[in-house]
């Protein structure tokens, strides 16, 4: 009993801040920087394609039909989360008001994170319907076909939020609570150091996950 206690008291009453957010790639110019928020939206999205691939091909679909689609709905969805959230997020871009003191050079930025899943669900489905036609095949069998996919890329791409240290709600005393390195420029402003947030991101993925 007294090692159950023990075993207990050693788990950690909160998520920590991840002490990792990508490694760099030694090149002869230079180095290629590959960012942890990168893998996990390609982890889902490969992840995303495999569901889709599988629920396509048990409707006796056209072969190759799949990646004639993707290839016109996945860029579109991409740019379509980015620019959902660059005007929803607007300040860091365009400033306080539209007042002109962001920087717009961040807008293609995509590594630092900050894809909206409405706007990528909006022009992804746009591209979607680009490949549908030019593939000969329904926009709503496709659709069908490759919504549990969507929920399962999103569970995943989410954690590329946890290493960014972004996505998190406000404070709270919860034992999973997240820690937020407060060096962090996400970090909220006049918080003590040691504060804990909702891991909005998790909540998100898991309700994917049950959804999917």
């Amino acid at each position: 009993m007294q090692s159950v206690l023990h075993a207990v008291a050693m788990v950690p009453a909160s998520i920590p801040s991840p002490a990792w957010s990508g490694f760099d790639i030694p090149l002869p110019w230079g180095s290629l920087r590959i960012h942890a928020y990168a893998l996990c939206i390609l982890a889902g999205i490969i992840a995303g394609l495999w569901l889709t691939s599988v629920r396509w091909t048990k409707r006796g679909t056209p072969e190759g039909s799949l990646w004639d689609i993707a290839i016109w709905a996945i860029p579109f969805g991409i740019v379509g989360g980015r620019l959902y959230h660059v005007f929803s997020s607007p300040d860091a871009y365009f400033g306080p008001g539209f007042d002109g003191t962001g920087d717009l050079s961040l807008i293609p930025q995509i590594q630092r994170g900050g894809l909206g899943i409405w706007g990528a669900v909006v022009l992804g489905a746009f591209g979607a319907w680009i490949g549908c036609r030019r593939a000969g095949v329904k926009l709503t069998a496709f659709l069908d076909a490759a919504a549990p996919g969507l929920l399962l890329a999103q569970a995943i791409g989410r954690w590329g939020n946890y290493f960014n240290q972004e996505l998190f709600g406000g404070p709270t005393t919860l034992p999973w609570g997240l820690q937020i390195d407060p060096n962090n420029a996400n970090f909220p402003a006049g918080l003590p150091a040691d504060t804990l947030f909702h891991p909005t991101f998790l909540y998100e993925s898991l309700w994917n996950l049950v959804a999917w």
